[in-house]
């Protein structure tokens, strides 16, 4: 057996192998012997099946796979000799010739890598990185105050429309009527509000209710019907609004901090204003985070600047999809994959020279964090310990949820190594510039 490498530009490798009788004549008899064995033939009994018909039912399609088999494998085993690292795979490659195995004994067999690129990355507080933080403003703050408010107000009776009360509403369209029906302005955007604005109680006016209403479960409630019914139902009612009811704060008192914080850990208006600026910062912090990770991962890949095998990998992803995606859908979606799978390969190295590790038990707090999060979505934020317990199980059962929270906590250890190694900055920046700069980081 012989074996020879070609490199190539732009980092490829061809690696080709001749291969003999002599290297896999073994391996071919001891399967034609299997294949003797579990012969069933008409004319010849079990095992009895001569071994001349044997080859020639099998010995062309055996000779195919024990040489390929050999040669693959003696590759594999060149490259760990020589110590060669590659991305990818290694696959067949687009120079290989045909085969005649019915008549030759000897065949070169034609394989490529991509050459998996050298890593020269020297991390000091040379590098500067930004982690930029949104500012809180006044609106921000006013929004999530009453948000947080609204859980423990109540609705009031109000004469006229201000801006997102509450309406209650009478529809008829003559073959339905409709009493004690809900509008609520606050899920309508500010020019679906306009209308309404200022109108008082016993304001009549035609409305569509498919417009009123955009969702058809939505109409079917408020009608009272199945949605299959909806198609037969004249959409144009007269809506009378019988009741406006605007939300109101609670007042800052005992009563509320003893409801709201039964914990005792806030009981006046100063400390509420500041457990106010800390859930905040918290939700805040959250996105953050998560800009900061995208910034440090692109200022990682221009530091590194690697220049990976990309027409390779363009061959490799089109071969190992066994061609469900054409050759023009990899081409445009390849530059956001070379970005990922770089990052990735930098990952792992950044991971080997900082000796990161993810313990079984930071991986199940994980689980458990992500259960709590579902529950609360579903409106149980305070759900039992034995179901969370249950979930995270299954989350951590799965292999695949527990590779990706594998995959984000190793990414959390990557990004918290750079920010040791190198000058980290914050920024404060608006709502607004944050948006962008995130839109345009990703």
């Amino acid at each position: 057996m012989n074996i020879t490498r070609e490199q190539r530009e732009g980092g490829i490798s061809i690696v080709k192998v001749v291969v003999s009788e002599a290297d896999y004549g073994q391996a071919v008899e001891k399967q034609l012997r299997e294949y003797k064995r579990k012969a069933n033939v008409p004319g010849f009994r079990p095992g009895m099946v001569p071994m001349g018909i044997v080859k020639k039912m099998y010995g062309k399609h055996v000779v195919a796979e024990q040489s390929y088999h050999l040669a693959s494998n003696s590759v594999f085993e060149y490259l760990q000799k020589e110590n060669i690292d590659y991305v990818g795979d290694i696959i067949p490659s687009e120079e290989q010739g045909a085969f005649d195995f019915e008549n030759n004994t000897e065949f070169e067999f034609v394989f490529e890598f991509g050459e998996a690129p050298k890593i020269e990355l020297e991390l000091s507080a040379k590098d500067k990185v930004v982690y930029n933080k949104i500012k809180i403003d006044k609106k921000m703050r006013g929004d999530y105050r009453a948000n947080y408010l609204r859980r423990y107000g109540r609705l009031v009776d109000v004469d006229k429309v201000a801006n997102d009360e509450a309406l209650n509403v009478t529809l008829d369209n003559g073959d339905m009527r409709i009493e004690e029906a809900y509008v609520g302005l606050i899920s309508m955007t500010e020019e679906e509000r306009k209308e309404w604005k200022g109108k008082k109680v016993g304001y009549k006016t035609t409305v569509n209710i498919e417009e009123l209403y955009k969702k058809p479960e939505q109409r079917a409630a408020i009608l009272s019907v199945k949605e299959e019914e909806l198609a037969s139902i004249k959409p144009e009612f007269e809506l009378e609004i019988t009741k406006i009811r605007r939300f109101s704060e609670p007042e800052l008192n005992e009563e509320f901090f003893k409801m709201a914080f039964p914990a005792g850990n806030v009981t006046n208006e100063e400390q509420f204003e500041a457990f106010i600026d800390e859930q905040i910062e918290m939700e805040l912090k959250r996105e953050c985070d998560f800009l900061f990770a995208n910034t440090v991962r692109n200022f990682i890949l221009e530091k590194a600047a690697l220049q990976m095998p990309e027409e390779f990998l363009k061959r490799w992803l089109y071969v190992i999809n066994e061609g469900k995606f054409s050759r023009e859908e990899i081409e445009k979606d390849f530059a956001a994959f070379i970005k990922m799978f770089t990052w990735n390969y930098l990952q792992k190295h950044l991971i080997t020279e900082g000796d990161l590790k993810v313990s079984n038990e930071e991986a199940k707090a994980e689980a458990m964090s992500f259960a709590q999060m579902q529950f609360a979505q579903y409106g149980m934020p305070s759900a039992p310990a034995d179901m969370l317990e249950n979930f995270a199980k299954q989350i951590m059962d799965n292999k695949e949820q527990l590779q990706k929270i594998y995959e984000k906590l190793y990414e959390e250890k990557v990004v918290e190594y750079v920010r040791g190694k190198v000058k980290v900055t914050e920024k404060a920046i608006s709502a607004d510039d944050f948006a962008k700069m995130a839109s345009e980081i990703q």
